[in-house]
């Protein structure tokens, strides 16, 4: 839409979308959760997991690519679903998506507190909650350029921190460097010496969940597209480098982990950041790696809250909720849009602390599952896309950006997707999630659907 009420501004900057799309994955399950998933894969199995994960949000990506290009939106995800797969999915993509960022706002401003509370013991953990809130909300509430800037600063100090890590574990398992507990280099004998696949070969599928759960936030690139500065030549750039960019930060970390830890004690009790650089004889490691964590919580809570404004600023845009959630203000900011998610994640917040066998649960469950959905989302909309484009008497020839090797990769990344759901059916601890989740998908459509049936007698109406 132009109105001048209700537009966003293109102020995003190649680097800004770069560290927006590392921003958005690098978070607590790389610093914190790590460790527990070379436990129960074992450190092959985990790796294989991490790459098979690396692969399919990558094919997503190159479907996102063409889509993006081609018509750069933003909160575009729901805006393709509707157009190319149906009104009810977009909506209901919207939602999901939505839903996803602000539960996740809850549980990051909670660790938040937490992590404060560790320097300073006898201040109350809602009091630092409280404090991160309004920094995030007014760095988000103040334009988007300064967002996309606090963003690329989030990011830069949790990607030198991850390259520093690893360097320094490279520098240990090749003898360099002392560490604690060999009297000589490690090596990589710690990978392979209780074979390949310890915990069974079952251990990489379990891992594949919550290892596509941790990749979440790539996509972020489709959400900024509408915002970004020369998308044909900015959004391509950045998911080009993408895969590149996963191999080296999460592969490069889990190796350097494996390696230097075995695996039954991996995750037991501490972040495996911090267990190897204690060992490595770093002073304050628990300290430093207290502070990155930290950093990539803000960016996590800075990156959802700013997705979730977005998601509701398109659904407003596109109509299906109400026009004034699309308002913006003379810095292109959707204030109501703003409130709204800040809103949800304060509730979130809340039903962690009121009702967390419960409410929080229930949405903790659904929010796991919705990015993958959301990815089945994009890959399904590039596909039909496509036929649109030939259908309509366009030469594929004519697009910016083309998915390479269609309809190969979208179809790829569509039943890779997929598998990734059905395999929760294998893993006691992640199941509940599809029994809350196939019930939240129907009433999503019979919401949209009625109320939509609703609009059309109303609009029958004799005045």
């Amino acid at each position: 839409m132009q109105d001048s009420h209700t537009s966003l501004e293109r102020k995003m900057e190649s680097r800004h979308l770069l560290m927006i799309s590392l921003g958005g994955v690098i978070g607590t399950g790389l610093f914190l959760s790590s460790g527990y998933t070379i436990h129960q894969a074992g450190p092959v199995g985990t790796i294989l997991a991490y790459g098979i994960g690396a692969i399919v949000i990558y094919l997503v990506m190159l479907c996102l690519g063409e889509l993006s290009v081609a018509m750069p939106q933003t909160g575009s995800f729901h805006v393709y679903a509707d157009k190319y797969i149906g009104p009810g999915t977009g909506f209901t993509t919207a939602i999901l998506y939505w839903l996803t960022w602000t539960v996740a706002l809850g549980s990051e401003f909670t660790a938040a507190g937490l992590i404060m509370r560790t320097w300073f013991p006898h201040t109350a953990t809602w009091v630092w909650s409280a404090l991160f809130m309004v920094v995030i909300f007014t760095v988000n509430a103040l334009s988007v350029r300064i967002f996309a800037e606090a963003e690329f600063w989030f990011s830069s100090i949790k990607v030198f921190a991850i390259v520093a890590f690893i360097i320094l574990g490279l520098l240990a398992i090749t003898g360099i460097l002392p560490i604690k507990g060999y009297t000589h280099a490690p090596g990589l004998i710690n990978l392979f010496k209780d074979g390949l696949f310890p915990t069974g070969f079952k251990g990489v599928f379990t891992t594949m969940l919550t290892v596509n759960f941790a990749f979440s936030g790539t996509e972020l690139i489709g959400v900024t597209a509408g915002e970004t500065k020369d998308p044909e030549h900015n959004i391509p750039k950045a998911i080009h480098t993408t895969l590149l960019r996963l191999v080296i930060f999460f592969i490069g970390s889990i190796v350097v982990m494996a390696a230097l830890i075995p695996w039954q004690k991996a995750g037991v009790n501490e972040s495996p950041f911090v267990l190897v650089l204690s060992n490595i004889g770093l002073p304050f490691a628990g300290d430093i790696m207290n502070f990155v964590v930290l950093t990539a919580i803000m960016s996590a809570a800075n990156s959802g809250l700013y997705a979730s404004t977005r998601m509701l600023w398109s659904l407003a845009n596109e109509g299906m909720i109400s026009p004034r959630v699309a308002h913006t203000n003379k810095r292109g900011v959707p204030l109501l849009a703003l409130c709204l998610s800040m809103v949800g994640g304060v509730l979130a917040l809340l039903s962690s602390v009121v009702a967390a066998s419960t409410v929080y649960l229930v949405l903790v469950s659904i929010s796991g599952l919705a990015v993958v959905i959301v990815w089945m989302v994009i890959a399904l909309s590039e596909i039909n896309f496509r036929k649109s484009w030939l259908a309509g008497g366009h030469s594929v020839d004519e697009l910016k950006y083309r998915t390479p090797w269609y309809p190969v990769v979208p179809w790829a990344a569509f039943i890779m997707s997929l598998l990734s759901c059905v395999l929760i059916v294998f893993d006691p601890t992640q199941r509940p999630s599809l029994y809350y989740m196939l019930p939240f998908l129907l009433l999503c459509y019979a919401f949209y659907y009625g109320r939509e049936r609703w609009r059309k007698r109303r609009a029958a109406m004799p005045k």
